[in-house]
This record gives C-alpha cells, structure tokens and sequence, in this order.
C-alpha cells in the first residue's frame, strides 16, 4: 500500500488500493505512474504513454454523464481512460475492450493494484468484432479515445503499441460512434476526443450523422492560450433518444485552454486535473 498522503503540497482524495501489497512487481521495462488519486497506472517506459486527451475524455465523459452505473471504453489502450472513469464513479461496473495484448497485460496489472477487479472487466480483442461485445449489452457511459490517422498519412513508429494509438489499424472515428450507438443504454451518453481541423472534424460529425449520433455538446481544446484548438471533445447521444425538435443542433463550449501563453498550466486545466484526482 502506499502511505504517501500528499504530493507537493496537494492532498490526494480517494481510497487507498491494495496496491503492490498485491503481489505486483513493476518490470524494468515498465514504470508505475500516478493518474487518479492514489490509483496508480503500469506503462512500458519506452512503449505508449498516457496524455492529456486520455484525461481530457474521461473527465469529459463522466463529467456529462455522472450518474452512469455502467461503462464501457473502446479501445481501451493500457486502461488510463477506464480507470479515471473507475475512480470518480466508484459504483459503477466497467468493461474495457483492447485488441493488444501488451496493453491489456499492463491493464489487467493496474486494476489489480487499484482494487476495482470485482468491477472491471478487461476484454482482449477487436471491438467492432461480434464476439467481443453482445449485442444485447448496453452501457450508460460509452468512452473512446480513437486514433486520428488513417495509414500511411503521418511517420509511423515502430512500436506497434505506439502504432497503433496513434493509426486506425483497428477501427476509424466512425466504427467507434457505430459500436457505441449500437450498446449504449436508452439515454446513454458516448464521450470521444478527435482533432478539431476542419477535414478531421468533419469525419467526426460524419461518424456520428451515419450511425445515428448526435453531438449534443462539443469543447475544442487549445493546448496553448492564441493558438488554434487541435483538438475536441465531444458528447454525443442516439437520436431516437432525443425530442424530434432537438435533434438537429449543438451546443459548442467556449474553448477550454491547457496552458497560458506564459507556458504555465490555465487555472481552468488545473481544476480539470483536481476533478480526476490528479495533481493541478
């Protein structure tokens, strides 16, 4: 267990998990970082690592969605996205699907340390395959953090975890809004971080209209106070669950900044971070 009670002056909330008490070890090739108060994260020191839209979407999600007794993140990566959510909706059953089995090892490692195995369930495999997900399933909370380039568009790592996070070898914008449109719950709510350039946003916007979404809510996201937003979040929900009038419009958010122009975090990011238990 861990008995550091505050980190720089910032007082962690939350329970504190079995942690490496556990019987968990961390591997040289791995670190162990902190992401949700004293829930902690395995990652590949040299393999993908947690961002900012990780952060940024499961905040979103649970934000605008807070009452959710079941979840679900695709394309779940190494968890980051999962266990947020975990530790601020601490009643809710979770399902995580991911198709690369370095990274569900690194999941399943953390969601031990954490505590939450008895309500989260890591599934290995493609999402958009039949077997993975039931069709029967629903969830009331749908996260997604789905890779921005289509192959062959960018410089390609040659690490396939890093490849993969960041290429659609395994699924688009729009196979993410199909799967969730199909599982979500009767007033259900799908959260998604993607590039907010016009030809990007539009593939978005697209991916929801096809599979019957609609982007009840959006924030673009300006990663330096002047600069242009890279990218948005978005908050979508199935239109047969929304009045016939209300359909047919969004609501855009003043932008939310991460740094100022000085480089230092916006006041606005830091009360972000304190919302997931994380240090401002």
């Amino acid at each position: 267990m861990t008995g550091e009670t505050h980190f720089k002056g910032w007082a962690k909330p939350g329970p504190v998990p079995p942690g490496l008490s556990a019987g968990l070890t961390v591997a040289p090739d791995e670190t162990l970082d902190a992401i949700s108060g004293h829930f902690r994260l395995f990652q590949l020191r040299d393999g993908h690592r947690f961002s900012t839209d990780d952060i940024l979407t499961a905040w979103y999600g649970t934000t605008w969605c807070p009452t959710a007794r079941t979840a679900l993140d695709l394309g779940s990566g190494i968890g980051t996205v999962g266990m947020i959510v975990a530790w601020r909706l601490p009643g809710a059953r979770l399902v995580t699907v991911e198709a690369q089995t370095a990274s569900v090892a690194l999941a399943r490692k953390s969601a031990r340390f954490n505590g939450v195995e008895a309500r989260y369930e890591i599934r290995e495999g493609d999402f958009r395959s039949p077997d993975v997900l039931r069709a029967e399933e629903q969830f009331d909370l749908i996260t997604g953090s789905p890779p921005y380039f289509p192959p062959g568009t960018g410089v390609e790592s040659e690490h396939p975890q890093k490849l993969a996070c960041r290429f659609e070898l395994l699924g688009t914008v729009a196979d993410y809004c199909s799967t969730a449109a199909k599982h979500l719950a009767p007033g259900g709510y799908f959260a998604c971080v993607f590039p907010y350039e016009p030809a990007q946003l539009a593939r978005v916007e697209a991916g929801a209209r096809e599979a019957g979404l609609v982007i009840v809510r959006r924030r673009p996201v300006v990663f330096r106070e002047g600069d242009a937003p890279l990218v948005g979040l978005f908050g979508m929900m199935r239109e047969t669950d929304l009045p016939e009038w209300f359909r047919g419009q969004s609501w855009t958010e003043p932008e939310l900044i991460i740094r100022t122009r000085e480089g230092k975090i916006h006041p606005e990011y830091s009360t972000v971070k304190l919302a997931i238990g994380f240090p401002p």
